[in-house]
């Protein structure tokens, strides 16, 4: 199993939407290193939910329930797409600046290019952001 994170506009989709629709796919991907992410997630595999705009956190877990696919809204092969289902809310949202300030996150792709709305999470990184949100501010 792999760990991911996924950027949504909570405005768009957020992940009270996820829980409410059990299940959904995830599309929109269009930045190519975003798409080479994506492509390697596979079924099983676990993602934080991170809003973006005025929220900027990591506020849940989803799990791939199944790998990518093409993406049936577009007629181009290079998109695609994972099906995911909501896992759990994490017990406090985790924001970007608290993850900028945490040394422990200096190679982290959300601190480096944090534009990207899917990227790799180590197994370091994703114990580390289950902490903070178990910690009060």
């Amino acid at each position: 199993m792999a760990y991911w994170l996924f950027k949504e506009e909570p405005d768009h989709y957020s992940l009270d939407d996820l829980f409410r629709d059990k299940r959904a796919v995830w599309a929109g991907v269009g930045n190519n290193v975003a798409l080479k992410h994506l492509r390697s997630v596979q079924k099983g595999d676990r993602v934080f939910y991170y809003h973006t705009g005025k929220e900027k956190a990591v506020v849940g877990v989803m799990e791939v329930v199944k790998g990518p696919y093409p993406d049936p809204e577009r007629d181009d092969a290079r998109f695609v797409v994972v099906d995911v289902k909501p896992i759990s809310r994490l017990d406090r949202p985790v924001s970007l600046a608290e993850i900028k300030a945490n040394p422990k996150f200096a190679d982290f792709a959300l601190v480096r290019m944090s534009r990207l709305s899917v990227m790799p999470v180590t197994d370091k990184q994703w114990a580390e952001i289950e902490r903070l949100s178990k910690q009060s501010e």
